[in-house]
């Protein structure tokens, strides 16, 4: 069945099950309880009702007949070392014109109908939210890890967004249709990174197929050309460092930071390609939808400032492109300090959101990809957004009206964009305790740190190793964010979420 097609003009663009981990040193403290009165306090249901029980006990692991049949596709996923929620696959063919690249989005809405206990609690959650100890998916494991996740040697119906890419990473025209697929190698980051990047031996998996190897060098090109279009429109280069707990013998030793490698790039560069074409078709469609955006930053001025204590001059008004090239400068002058960079400029262009996209709207577009069209309708297991936008293209491949009137998508983006905001709260004070814990035996000892916020409630500092936030209660007067200091230990409390710092 084929659900439509995107040609080339613009309409106004990891996960994984962690173990649950009951309690922590400092004191026992329990962070798997702390994990679930975040969820209360910030408006979340962390558990699910017996109404979603019984439903989900009526599912049956079978993917309906009739699908286009494309299981004999060299299909992969590439996600953490730990993921088990497996929203999308990949496979790519060289053309005349360039590459061709597919890729295969979990059919989450042949599991879960509109208007049902699930779709409720989905709807309600809208994300699924990660603590660092504990995962509390959008939907049932059953579902996000079995049923309706792409995992290895399954048959699993998905919704494929098929696209055409220049060699010059050019983004042209897209079908997006519903297929039966089979994932024939669950990858990993870590491992394919090492490998892509000459760091590491080939995965096993590879080393046992040569073609199988040879695609995921394939899809490697594409992406790569697909990532330096985007650069040259003025997409934003970023280098983050993800906090993530050494846990050993059920205890809270470390914080370990991990970097985005090679195969961490090619994953989010055909994510950025499908989630484009799938809005275009959309806008193309004429329908309403709903759109990420992130909007053009109201600290520009701020980043300005930043940009000039590197000697560095940026136009008066936001410029992606400019912006672009002064952090790449930056990277090539010193990678070393440039996750500090990168994390003060993510902080000062402000968080995206999700808005209602009416036909003959003006797009709003997402400054940080340099993309004028961009939705989420990849990782349905885990956003509802995506999974409300995988209705509405399935509605549109059936005749069918639309299943959300404008009044209700309008409600959707608004909740998953106050949920999402909710879910990074969650997300921060977590991390806050599992560093409180890590750290509870480093009390006046001496870190580098970069100030990531200036706020009425305080000053707030970034040290690298571990990767940790918290507040500078001395010597905070002056300091603006993107500032580097030396600080040192105070206090951590695991219960309160606070980690304490003064100035040297």
């Amino acid at each position: 069945m084929t659900l439509g097609s995107a040609g080339l003009t613009a309409c106004g663009t990891g996960s994984g099950v962690l173990p649950f981990i009951p309690a922590m040193s400092h004191n026992h403290f329990d962070l798997a309880a702390a994990a679930r009165q975040e969820m209360l306090d910030r408006g979340f249901e962390p558990d699910f009702s017996p109404q979603v029980q019984q439903q989900l006990a009526e599912i049956e692991d079978v993917p309906e007949s009739g699908l286009r049949d494309l299981t004999s596709l060299d299909w992969s996923s590439i996600d953490n070392d730990d993921s088990k929620d497996l929203d999308q696959i990949e496979w790519a063919e060289r053309t005349a014109e360039g590459f061709r690249v597919l890729v295969g989005v979990a059919d989450v809405d042949s599991k879960v109908a509109r208007a049902t206990p699930i779709d409720a609690h989905a709807r309600a959650a809208t994300t699924s939210v990660y603590t660092g100890i504990r995962i509390f998916p959008m939907l049932p494991e059953r579902l996000s890890t079995d049923v309706t996740s792409l995992n290895e040697n399954q048959n699993r119906a998905a919704v494929v967004i098929d696209m055409q890419i220049a060699a010059d990473g050019t983004l042209g025209a897209s079908n997006i249709y519903r297929a039966l697929v089979a994932n024939r190698a669950q990858l990993t980051y870590n491992a394919v990174g090492a490998w892509l990047e000459g760091t590491g031996p080939m995965p096993p998996k590879l080393a046992a197929r040569a073609d199988l190897a040879a695609q995921l060098k394939l899809q490697d090109e594409a992406a790569g050309a697909l990532r330096d279009a985007r650069h040259r429109l003025g997409a934003l280069v970023f280098d983050r460092l993800e906090p993530e707990p050494v846990i050993r013998n059920g205890k809270v030793e470390d914080i370990a930071a991990r970097a985005a490698n090679r195969a961490s790039h090619l994953i989010e560069d055909f994510m950025i390609a499908a989630n484009e074409a799938m809005a275009r078709y959309l806008c193309g469609a004429g329908v309403s939808s709903i759109r990420r955006v992130v909007r053009e930053p109201k600290l520009w001025g701020r980043i300005v400032e930043l940009a000039a204590q590197y000697h560095s001059k940026l136009p008066a008004e936001p410029d992606a492109g400019a912006l672009n090239a002064f952090l790449v400068s930056r990277k090539q002058a010193d990678p070393v300090h440039y996750p500090d960079l990168s994390l003060t400029v993510l902080k000062l262009m402000g968080s995206g959101e999700y808005v209602l996209m009416r036909k003959g709207d003006d797009a709003l577009g997402h400054f940080g990809l340099a993309a004028h069209d961009y939705t989420h309708s990849t990782a349905p297991n885990r956003r509802f957004a995506d999974l409300v936008t995988q209705r509405l293209v399935k509605a549109l491949a059936a005749q069918r009206p639309a299943p959300y009137s404008d009044d209700e998508l309008a409600a959707i983006a608004r909740d998953c964009t106050f949920k999402e905001n909710a879910a990074r709260k969650v997300n921060r004070d977590m991390q806050k305790r599992i560093a409180a814990v890590a750290l509870a035996s480093r009390i006046g000892q001496i870190f580098s740190a970069v100030v990531t916020g200036v706020t009425p409630k305080g000053v707030f500092v970034r040290i690298v190793q571990p990767a940790a936030e918290g507040r500078l209660m001395r010597g905070e007067g002056g300091v603006k964010v993107g500032d580097r200091l030396s600080v040192s230990l105070l206090a951590t409390d695991p219960a309160r979420a606070f980690i304490d710092f003064a100035r040297q």
